[in-house]
């Protein structure tokens, strides 16, 4: 980059300070949505709240519908 381009869009550094913080959360949170360990924990952690009553038993199925899809896209 040369000098007046340098200077032309430094304005622009705020914006493209934002759009690279922007990705940084966005591949971060798609590593934590489609992290095997943190949906079998989750899964665990709905078995347990149906154990112990806190759940009804479709609305624990419709979150391990969920968990599931998200499973096998990522093994797919």
């Amino acid at each position: 980059m040369g000098l007046i381009t340098g200077l032309l869009t430094l304005p622009l550094a705020p914006v493209r300070g934002t759009i690279w913080l922007a990705e940084c959360i966005l591949e971060q949170a798609q590593a934590e949505l489609y992290d095997e360990r943190a949906i079998a924990a989750q899964l665990m952690e709905i078995d347990a709240a149906r154990e112990a009553g806190e759940i009804d038993e479709a609305q624990a199925a419709e979150a391990e519908d969920i968990l599931l899809a998200r499973l096998i896209e990522l093994r797919g």
